[in-house]
C-alpha cells in the first residue's frame, strides 16, 4: 500500500497493539507504513489526503463506513485492532486507562459510570434537574469515591429552548432518543464550555453485559444482546451527533474491542441471573467501587435526570396531551419551515 504523504487529520484517539498513539507517530504511519492503520484501535475517523478510516465500531463518525480504510473510491482494507485478548477486568481497566490522558467523566451514580469514573480519576460532571435522582446519586457516589464532580442544574427553559437543536441534530427522532440525547446535551454543552473534548462515558454497557430491565424477562436472551448490540451504531451516531454541537465527542470504554471481546465470551445467562442484570459488570467494579454502587439498580439516563418527565410536560403545556411524539413532529416541522 503506496504511503499517504498529506498531513493527517485525526479527530478522537487511536492506539496500535493497545499503546495509543501521538499524533507525530499516527503521521508517520500514513506516510511510511498505512497498511498499519487496518490494525488500529480506539475512536476515530482518520483522514489523509484521499484517504479515510474510521474506528473499528464506528464511535466516531465520518464520510466512511465503519471499520473502513478507503482511499478515493477503493476500499483498501477491514480495520481490526491488533490489541491482545485479555480478562474482562483487565479489559476494562485498559480501556479507562487509554482514554483517561484527557477528558471530562459524565457521572450518573450507577455501575457504568461510578466504575468509570473511579479507574479515570478525572473531574465529572452530573446533569439533572434540581432534585432529580441522577444528581443526588451522582454527587452521593463522587463524594464516596473522592471524585471532582460539577454538579449541572438544569431548568425546563433550557430543555425547551434546546429541543430543536437536538431533534436537528439527531438521526432517529422517536420520544426515547430523543430523551436520551437531550439529556447528553447538557452533559456536553458543560464539556464544551470547560474546554473539554472528551466527555468518557459508559455508554454500551447496557448492549453488552445485559442492563436493561426487559432481558430479566425474555426467553431470547442471547438474540436480544445481539440485536441490540447491533443497535449501538445508531445509538452513536445520535450521541456524537448532539457532542457536535458543542465541539466534543463521546469516549465509550465499554464499547472498547477488548471489553467486547471479552464480554462476548461470557455466556448470555451469566450476565442476567439470579434477578440481576449486568452481573459479570457488577463482579468487577465491586473489586473498585463500593457494593452499593457496583450493584445499585439506576434508572435510565433520561428518566434520572428528569427530563423525560419535563419533556412530556412541555408536549402537554404546547397541546399534545397524548403523544410526545406528535410534538417532536411539530418542532421538526416548523425547524424545516413546513
Amino acid at each position: 500500500m503506496q504511503g499517504l504523504v498529506e498531513k493527517p487529520v485525526l479527530i478522537g484517539w487511536a492506539e496500535l497493539d493497545g499503546r495509543r498513539l501521538s499524533g507525530a507517530e499516527i503521521g508517520v504511519i500514513c506516510a511510511e507504513r498505512p497498511e498499519e492503520i487496518l490494525r488500529f484501535g480506539g475512536e476515530f475517523f482518520l483522514r489523509c489526503g484521499r484517504c479515510r478510516a474510521r474506528d473499528h465500531f464506528g464511535i466516531l463518525q465520518g464520510d466512511c463506513p465503519k471499520g473502513t480504510l478507503i482511499c478515493g473510491s477503493e476500499l483498501r482494507g477491514t480495520i481490526e485492532p491488533s490489541a491482545p485478548e485479555m480478562p474482562l477486568e483487565e479489559a476494562i481497566i485498559a480501556a479507562v486507562r487509554l482514554r483517561s490522558d484527557e477528558g471530562i467523566t459524565a457521572l450518573s451514580g450507577g455501575v457504568d459510570s461510578s466504575l468509570v469514573a473511579a479507574l479515570a480519576r478525572r473531574e465529572c460532571v452530573a446533569v439533572g434537574l434540581e432534585g432529580s435522582h441522577d444528581l443526588r446519586q451522582a454527587r452521593h457516589a463522587a463524594a464516596t469515591l473522592g471524585l471532582t464532580c460539577t454538579s449541572v442544574s438544569i431548568t425546563p427553559d433550557e430543555i425547551a429552548d434546546a429541543l430543536p437543536s437536538v431533534i436537528r441534530a439527531i438521526p432517529k427522532k422517536d420520544p426515547l432518543n430523543t430523551g436520551i440525547a437531550l439529556t447528553l446535551y447538557f452533559v456536553t454543552r458543560f464539556a464544551g464550555e470547560q474546554g473539554y473534548r472528551r466527555v468518557i462515558t459508559g455508554q454500551g454497557a447496557d448492549e453488552i453485559f445485559g442492563g436493561y430491565s426487559r432481558y430479566l424477562e425474555t426467553a431470547t436472551l442471547g438474540q436480544d444482546l445481539e440485536r441490540d448490540f447491533a443497535g449501538l451504531e445508531l445509538q452513536a451516531a445520535r450521541d456524537q451527533a448532539v457532542a457536535a454541537l458543542h465541539g466534543t465527542y463521546l469516549s465509550m470504554p465499554y464499547v472498547d474491542c477488548r471489553v467486547v471481546r471479552a464480554a462476548r465470551a461470557i455466556p448470555p445467562e451469566e450476565k442476567v441471573c439470579g434477578g440481576h442484570r449486568k452481573v459479570p459488570l457488577r463482579k468487577v467494579a465491586e473489586r473498585h467501587i463500593p457494593a452499593e454502587f457496583a450493584w445499585y439498580e439506576k434508572k435510565a439516563m433520561q428518566y434520572g435526570s428528569g427530563v423525560w418527565k419535563e419533556l412530556q410536560r412541555l408536549a402537554r403545556k404546547k397541546g399534545y396531551k397524548t403523544s410526545v411524539q406528535d410534538y417532536i413532529d411539530h418542532i421538526d416541522r416548523v425547524d424545516h419551515g413546513h
